[in-house]
């Protein structure tokens, strides 16, 4: 725990689980080195801290304070001020992109590229004030929820969500997604914790129960908080989650935010005096690949990452719904139908190419001008010949008029003036 004065207090991981940020209400920011856990720096902001976010790595991360968002590096040391964001509530990191986002008091969606210093993007909402973002993992979507019950997932080069799904009767409290992507859980006023299906976006399972904060492990377990207890949830198959575990907090204290650490089977929770941490068996991924992820990484290793993740960087473009997208071939167009305009320049062109063609010399007569003029005509015909019939379908010479048959149904008045009188 910290100080009990400067709470409630939220935290964040970096991608390894190496290192921890907390964020304390009342403006104390620790980081912690988790393996040897050493406090590496902590400092007094002095105005309140809404939310903490890592970077690309530990060298860096950004506060959301009262009036701006903030970047220190990992001594204390203020580096930016992010004046355009305004004040933000919520931060997220797409570390694939190098684009910290942000929602702010006005509802409005920011990107900012961290490598460049661009501003990327800017969208209102237009769904009111939220505190609610998660950004999924797997397609770098930002989720929001909204006072109206509504989640919307919205990506950088979209002034319109790309989804907007009615989940809640009553304002969403909390957004999750599961590694994967395929699994999202939202839980709102209305005392239900909802597990959705983003394939096809229908809900899976449902909990009566409330959260403040939800949050899935590496391994697919969900743990939500409510008030001063914390429950984790575990698939039982056919995703029916089961609650797992249960833990009560002491003295009553409140719990703002539940994270899982990745790579280990801990789960910690900031609340309204500090943070603690908890085990749960089986939530976080024994076998980590060091080529992506390294919990022991040395600091040459971690400058080759940086490196590596610089060169490797995605274009905002690349975030979408369906990221398998990517180095798929376009399917081609259906053709579209021609203008009359289109038809009738057609008609000149081979008109005019018709005519141009040389008739040969023959003997006997059948070289005079009169034949080498029917000649021509026979051939601008045959050039015209399939232009025509799409030329009428648009809209140009209606067809010759039908003559009343035998089999034409018309009017008794009319019957006694065709050829043939009708019975």
């Amino acid at each position: 725990s910290f100080y009990a004065a400067l709470g409630p207090y939220t935290l964040e991981y970096t991608s390894n689980g190496r290192y921890m940020i907390v964020g304390g209400r009342k403006g104390h920011i620790g980081m912690m080195d988790m393996l040897s856990m050493d406090l590496i720096k902590e400092f007094q902001v002095r105005e309140t801290v809404r939310d903490v976010a890592f970077l690309h790595n530990e060298q860096l991360f950004a506060v959301a304070q009262k009036k701006y968002p903030y970047i220190y590096n990992r001594h204390g040391t203020e580096i930016h001020c992010l004046k355009e964001h305004g004040k933000a509530l919520k931060l997220q990191f797409l570390d694939k992109h190098f684009l910290l986002a942000s929602i702010n008091s006005f509802g409005q969606l920011h990107y900012q590229d961290m490598s460049t210093g661009e501003m990327i993007a800017n969208h209102r909402t237009g769904l009111g004030r939220t505190d609610v973002m998660r950004v999924n993992p797997y397609n770098a979507v930002i989720g929001l929820g909204h006072a109206g019950g509504k989640v919307t997932m919205w990506k950088p080069t979209s002034v319109k969500p790309l989804v907007t799904m009615l989940c809640h009767n009553g304002p969403v409290t909390a957004v999750a997604f599961e590694r994967g992507g395929h699994l999202m859980a939202t839980a709102g006023v209305d005392k239900k914790i909802k597990i959705w299906d983003l394939r096809k976006y229908e809900v899976v399972h449902t909990h009566a129960a409330r959260a403040e904060s939800l949050d899935f492990s590496q391994k697919g377990l969900l743990a939500a908080s409510n008030g001063s207890l914390v429950e984790i949830y575990r698939d039982a198959g056919g995703h029916d989650y089961k609650v797992y575990m249960k833990h009560r907090m002491v003295k009553g204290y409140q719990v703002g935010k539940v994270l899982f650490r990745p790579y280990e089977d801990i789960c910690s929770i900031g609340h309204s005096t500090g943070f603690s941490s908890i085990l749960v068996p089986g939530s976080g991924e024994a076998n980590f690949d060091t080529f992506v992820e390294n919990p022991v990484e040395t600091a040459k290793q971690r400058r080759e990452r940086e490196v590596h993740a610089l060169l490797n960087k995605l274009q905002p473009e690349t975030v979408m719904l369906n990221p398998n997208m990517i180095g798929n071939v376009r399917q081609p167009k259906k053709k579209e139908k021609k203008t009359k305009k289109e038809v009738e320049e057609e008609i000149e062109d081979a008109v005019e190419a018709a005519k141009s063609t040389k008739v040969k010399n023959k003997t006997k007569g059948r070289s005079k001008p009169s034949k080498r003029a029917k000649k021509k005509e026979e051939e601008v015909l045959r050039a015209k010949r399939p232009l025509l019939d799409q030329y009428k379908e648009i809209g140009g010479h209606p067809d010759k008029k039908q003559r009343v048959g035998d089999k034409a149904e018309l009017p008794k008045a009319l019957q006694r003036f065709a050829k043939n009188k009708q019975s």
